[in-house]
């Protein structure tokens, strides 16, 4: 637990492209910088090549990010904090682990059970974090990620999602070149119907288990998503209490948990036409629709898609606004957050030689976003 803790108040977290000495990624880490965008324009992973970019809009980056690629196959993961960055850098620093421990333990074979449970235990270190810093820290109960998982693994795609981060797949149609979106995560936003009615089925004694404020639906008033890492504060009452801020304690006794971390996952045979996978947090989504963001990486270069994917959104942000895109890049972080939220990319293109392999023969590859202050 020591360990964990000296990670989390580290004011130095591992930077996108470093690498472990076995991995035979080259380690050259982000290819550039405009502002607060940074990119990486392509680079290979074990199933073909990739392309990531990240732009920050909160003070400290919330978003996590990476991929890692070896013999259990290829591992993607987005995620999406709120509150504050503690609960993404945890997550983005355990349940890779966690998943690589209990597929060895399963001979390395990856199975829906396998992903659920490392969700399961990294929720359950995030608690026992949050529990050893009561006293000291007790606002880390408010903070929480939503978490997006990809896991290529002999042939399928196994896809496990906690809040509204979303991954998208680009598939090819006839034979006259179209492209089809297909949106492959199940989402857990209040603001969609389906989940205020299963919130309400969960919870029928509670009139206001979904609340509308300020034209948004919440939980209880106030977060957005019913799935999540972290967020204690909405799962076990003895943290819903002083010394937590009073913004975030409910009036009424918390009978059950409000929030839980029991992902949604499926699985998807991966087949010749499927062309490429895109993994956004939901800053990206809020601005662009599956079928655009698919046209977007369909109709240009594979070089440079994910940067091409945020810029993009940040072009319809300004649109929003009424403001020029030349503008809004000049709005520095913290206030940028007005605009738009931290977005993150992850495009991987499929190359179906490689696929049918079923496992990785490389060197590991293992890549981080960076820590931004």
């Amino acid at each position: 637990m020591l360990g964990a803790l000296m990670n989390l108040l580290s004011v130095c977290w591992k930077p996108f492209g470093t690498r472990n000495p076995n991995s035979s990624e080259s380690g050259f880490g982000w290819e550039g910088r405009d502002g607060l965008l940074r990119f990486r324009d392509i680079g290979r992973y074990g199933s073909g090549e990739f392309s990531m970019a990240v732009v920050q809009a909160n003070q400290v980056l919330e978003d996590q990010s990476q991929i890692e690629s070896g013999p259990f196959g290829t591992f993607v993961g987005v995620y999406d904090g709120h509150g504050g960055p503690e609960a993404s850098r945890y997550v983005c620093d355990n349940l890779f682990r966690h998943f690589q421990a209990i597929s060895a333990e399963s001979q390395g074979v990856v199975t829906t059970e396998t992903i659920e449970r490392a969700f399961l235990q990294t929720e359950e270190g995030f608690n026992a974090l949050v529990s050893e810093l009561w006293s000291t820290r007790p606002n880390l109960a408010a903070v929480g990620s939503c978490c997006l998982v990809g896991v290529i693994f002999q042939q399928t795609l196994f896809v496990a999602n906690l809040g509204d981060s979303r991954v998208v797949l680009g598939k090819k149609v006839g034979s006259t070149g179209g492209i089809a979106a297909i949106q492959l995560s199940k989402e857990h936003n209040a603001n969609m119907a389906e989940v205020r009615q299963e919130l309400k089925e969960l919870h029928p004694n509670d009139p206001q288990i979904v609340v509308l404020k300020h034209g948004v639906w919440r939980v209880k008033g106030i977060i957005q998503v019913s799935k999540s890492i972290g967020d204690v504060y909405m799962k076990h009452a003895q943290y819903n209490r002083e010394p937590l801020n009073g913004k975030f304690r409910l009036s009424e006794p918390m009978n059950m948990p409000i929030l839980t971390a029991n992902p949604s996952i499926i699985s998807h045979p991966l087949q010749q036409n499927d062309s490429f996978l895109i993994f956004a947090s939901d800053g990206l989504w809020e601005h662009l629709s599956n079928e655009k963001a698919v046209d977007i990486v369909h109709s240009h270069p594979r070089a440079g898609s994910a940067k091409r994917l945020v810029k993009a959104a940040l072009q319809e942000a300004a649109r929003k606004r009424e403001m020029r895109y030349s503008d809004l890049r000049k709005i520095d972080k913290k206030v940028r957050r007005h605009f738009h939220d931290d977005i993150t990319v992850i495009v991987l293109f499929l190359n179906h030689d490689l696929v049918s392999r079923g496992s990785i023969q490389d060197a590991p590859l293992s890549i981080r976003s960076a820590l931004e202050h």
